[in-house]
């Protein structure tokens, strides 16, 4: 009877009482104690009202019920797919979503009902997986912006290969805590293209010459991030580098030389197929033929591995002697005796040209940085 006489009156009412009366439906319907019967009846005056021709109705009962668990589901659910002042309410507030009705919402939803969903007080994972996939700059940059977005490092590396062309984005992943390694990376590539896009940058350093600039900082900046991961995601970090065709023996020499064993050892493990531990051993303390035998393994010729035997043995001096590797030294020594060598492959001699800039380019930064602690001495 209280249902009938509810839809009756609702026929007749005025869409201001009809606000009011939504509104205090849904409180009461939350905060009241009600025998079963009295409830079933409210919960379905509350359906009724779904299809209120009133969008102020509508609201109404969305403001009464978006923030409480306990809110008929079907109502919430029905709500968060009107219109978007009516949907943001329940999209932002209620706790009744499940992490898959908010999947679902992103999927079917549009770009407004995204941003919503990357809005709330507690992103969950799953519902931040499917964001990083499908969502645009709008909703990525929310989620991004929300402390409360539980992000992996999986949505973020999917959000930095979608969207890392976007400058504000990479400027957001770029400022959060322990971003992975493989990320930073992507960003920087992302970074070096669009500084060799640039008509501006082109202008002044030309196009061919702009295209090594760029190609060496960026080698560079791959082996200092190289230097600094922590050691469980060097493995992600070195198939992220081989996947994008970095893992090139120039590359590999250079990262040799600058002392980032830990790096090396995890790239020749990736290459070899070897185990880990004996990768590490035979780089630390094995002999000159174990060395060969792992480096050719990796996929090395002999031309070059007999080079990398080399840099290894004489950066385990280096080190024991200086505490660290020192570039300048091991490419010095290398130079003294493969520069001598009669007739050296073009492969050989391409690797050892590339060990000497990077010796030049080392001794270049070395005097700029003595030259500015000494005008800071002498102010």
């Amino acid at each position: 009877m209280i249902i009938e006489a509810f839809l009756r009156w609702a026929e007749t009412a005025k869409a201001e009482s009809r606000t009011r009366a939504a509104n205090a439906l849904g409180r009461a319907y939350l905060q009241s104690e009600m025998p079963e019967e009295e409830r079933a009846a409210a919960e379905m005056a509350m359906t009724y009202l779904l299809d209120d021709p009133s969008p102020r109705v509508r609201l109404a009962l969305a403001e009464a019920v978006a923030h409480s668990a306990g809110a008929p589901r079907n109502v919430i659910l029905s709500l968060a797919e009107d219109q978007p002042e009516i949907a943001g309410q329940i999209i932002l507030f209620s706790p009744v979503f499940t992490d898959a009705d908010l999947v679902d919402l992103a999927l079917r939803g549009s770009d407004v009902t995204r941003v919503l969903i990357a809005s709330r007080g507690e992103v969950p994972r799953a519902v931040c997986a499917a964001l990083a996939e499908m969502g645009g700059e709008a909703e990525i940059l929310c989620l991004l912006e929300n402390d409360g977005a539980l992000l992996s490092q999986a949505s973020l590396k999917r959000i930095a290969e979608r969207m890392g062309d976007c400058a504000d984005i990479r400027g957001l992943l770029l400022s959060r805590d322990m971003l992975a390694s493989d990320i930073t990376h992507l960003l920087m590539r992302k970074v070096s293209v669009a500084l060799s896009d640039s008509p501006l940058v082109q202008s002044f350093v030309g196009s061919s010459r702009l295209q090594q600039v760029t190609r060496e900082a960026t080698e560079s900046a791959t082996v200092a991030i190289a230097g600094t991961a922590q050691h469980e995601q060097l493995p992600d970090l070195v198939e992220h580098l081989r996947r994008s065709g970095w893992l090139t023996p120039a590359f590999l020499m250079h990262a040799l030389c600058s002392g980032k064993v830990d790096f090396f050892a995890s790239a020749i493990t990736n290459l070899s197929g070897c185990d880990e531990r004996r990768v590490r051993s035979i780089v630390s303390r094995g002999r000159v033929h174990a060395l060969r035998a792992l480096y050719e393994s990796a996929g090395l010729p002999r031309d070059i591995s007999t080079i990398f035997v080399e840099a290894t043995m004489i950066w385990r001096e280096s080190s024991r002697r200086n505490g660290t590797a020192m570039l300048e030294d091991v490419s010095s020594r290398l130079m003294r005796k493969f520069r001598l060598a009669e007739q050296s492959p073009v492969a050989a001699t391409q690797l050892l040209d590339m060990v000497e800039k990077l010796a030049n380019a080392e001794k270049r930064q070395t005097a700029r940085s003595f030259a500015a602690l000494a005008t800071l001495a002498a102010a």
